[in-house]
């Protein structure tokens, strides 16, 4: 009976932290997934390696107000931090969407409820694409699995130093975005600077009816010639900011932006 209650409080503290990560985490937070689904998703990992992370040195698998709270703030360390990818996403889009003069163009984002511009909603979408397509989900869940080891069940200890390193990362937000979206801002520029000079040269053309579109027909091409390199800048950010919560786990405090 005792190894048993021991069982099922390894399984709850396991849950706990297990939630805290799907809340926030990019994709698993997607509220495309039926919350039954995440339920019955979150409840079979807590269930699977209750057993495993039990038995590793300095677990403490007792239920107690402290342990709770640390377990939860172990999640959502993992979750606010890998969050920041979606930010970078969205803020890229909305850079991008101002250039192609979509500034007004807004629709409702079902994952906050709030309205955000067409193109930021392209990007996540786009993001999140590659997240699943490159398996950056199953290595987020790898590396969460080894925060157990790193930080055993019931011995996490809340430090007043973590939110704010994560709000001093947040700050690399605007860095990635703006490198995210340097393309788009480039060729919008020169389709700018070549236009008014057409209509220095020519004033009797129509120049404002001119820019609006070839600016939105060559962003788009630039952006869809860009595609190929977001792979590769996706998942350097995700591995940054990975590397950051497993950090902040460790020293909490210890935490960069992911702007370079």
């Amino acid at each position: 009976m005792s190894e048993w209650g021991n069982f099922l409080s390894a399984v709850t503290l396991a849950l706990v932290r297990v939630s805290g990560m799907v809340a926030f985490a990019p994709f698993f937070s997607s509220t495309a997934l039926p919350v039954r689904a995440k339920a019955v998703f979150v409840g079979a990992v807590a269930w699977l390696v209750a057993p495993l992370v039990a038995t590793l040195p300095n677990a403490q698998a007792t239920l107690s107000f402290s342990a709770i709270v640390g377990e939860l703030a172990v999640g959502l360390v993992y979750g606010l931090s890998l969050t920041l990818l979606s930010e970078m996403l969205i803020f890229a889009g909305q850079i991008a969407g101002l250039q192609f003069s979509f500034s007004l163009v807004n629709l409702l984002d079902p994952e906050s409820a709030i309205q955000t511009p067409l193109l930021g909603d392209l990007f996540q979408l786009l993001g999140t694409l590659v997240l699943i397509t490159a398996g950056l989900d199953r290595i987020l869940l790898a590396s969460f699995v080894r925060s157990f080891r790193v930080v055993p069940l019931g011995t996490y200890a809340l430090a007043p130093l973590t939110a704010p390193a994560i709000v001093r990362a947040a700050g690399g937000i605007f860095l990635a975005a703006l490198e995210l979206a340097a393309p788009v801002l480039a060729c919008t520029m020169l389709v700018e600077i070549a236009v008014a000079l057409v209509g220095k040269l020519s004033p009797q053309l129509p120049v404002m009816s001119l820019t609006v579109p070839f600016k939105t027909l060559m962003g788009f091409v630039i952006l869809a010639s860009s595609l190929a390199l977001w792979p590769r800048f996706i998942e350097a950010r995700f591995a940054s900011l990975l590397d950051m919560a497993e950090r902040l786990i460790r020293a909490p405090g210890a935490a960069q932006g992911f702007g370079g």
